[in-house]
């Protein structure tokens, strides 16, 4: 009976850290410090290092506003690409879902499945910036949305004035990333590709072309279907863009889920 309650408990206290997490959709009046208050040039990025995995942070799965979301076992090789947002003042202080407190000054970020901790490369797929982060925090809980930053995360990454901004993240092996070579400093300039958001990839014709017809209905213009050749086969991908704002990435993703196609990529060309 004692392991019984002590499981009970447990898990109570799982899903009060969850429910008190980053939430994105209950930010609606978060805002950062005073402008030229702190200085983000001085605050270093996180320092991957070896941690155990939070013991309150990593349920199987959990649930939020009635979606339930997996956690991944581990974050070999991870790497994604979508829309940045960010949380401040209004959640400072306040308790992750891995059980430390949040603070906008450090270099953190909220992730809604991989393991906590994890450490992330994030990079600025518009100016080239690039930061490191200890994703220790579930969220950001919003449909077009695959992380939330720190507001001093944000703000050296340069998206906290426009709200969001389109990154590519990856996850970071603490165990090898202090024998990696220095990488070489460089600014890749991703405004002269143009960006798309990629809905299948069909290995028949007619299957992109059924797709096709089925988007063109709400986005005729941007939707379109490109031939590449892989392994000597061709391969039909349907992408619809290009995409020029953030409002009409959410506005295409928020049309793809009314067909039910929530596996979407952003890919450049």
């Amino acid at each position: 009976m004692e392991k019984i309650i002590n499981r009970i408990n447990l898990y109570s206290v799982v899903i009060t850290i969850l429910s008190g997490c980053s939430v994105s959709y209950e930010k609606d009046e978060d805002s950062g410090p005073m402008p030229g208050s702190v200085d983000v040039s001085s605050i270093p990025n996180a320092i991957p290092r070896v941690e155990p995995k939070s013991r309150y942070g990593n349920p199987k799965s959990y649930v939020v506003r009635g979606n339930r979301y997996y956690v991944m076992n581990d974050s070999e090789g991870f790497v994604q690409r979508g829309v940045a947002s960010w949380y401040g003042k209004k959640f400072h202080g306040r308790r992750t879902s891995s059980g430390e407190s949040y603070d906008m000054y450090a270099m953190t970020a909220a992730h809604k499945t991989l393991p906590l901790p994890t450490y992330l490369e994030v990079l600025n797929l518009r100016n080239g910036k690039k930061i490191i982060v200890k994703a220790n925090d579930r969220g950001p809980f919003h449909e077009n949305r695959i992380i939330d930053l720190s507001y001093t995360a944000a703000e050296k990454l340069g998206i906290v004035q426009e709200g969001t901004g389109l990154v590519e993240i990856r996850a970071i092996n603490p165990k090898t990333y202090g024998q990696r070579r220095a990488p070489v400093t460089t600014v890749v300039n991703y405004r002269s590709r143009e960006l798309y958001i990629q809905a299948g990839s069909f290995k028949q014709l007619l299957n992109a072309e059924n797709l096709h017809k089925a988007l063109a209905e709400d986005d005729g213009r941007l939707v379109n279907i490109s031939e590449v050749i892989i392994n000597g086969q061709p391969v039909y991908r349907v992408r619809i863009g290009p995409i020029t704002d953030i409002d009409t990435a959410d506005r295409i993703v928020f049309s793809l889920s009314k067909h039910g196609i929530d596996d979407h990529r952003f890919v450049f060309d």
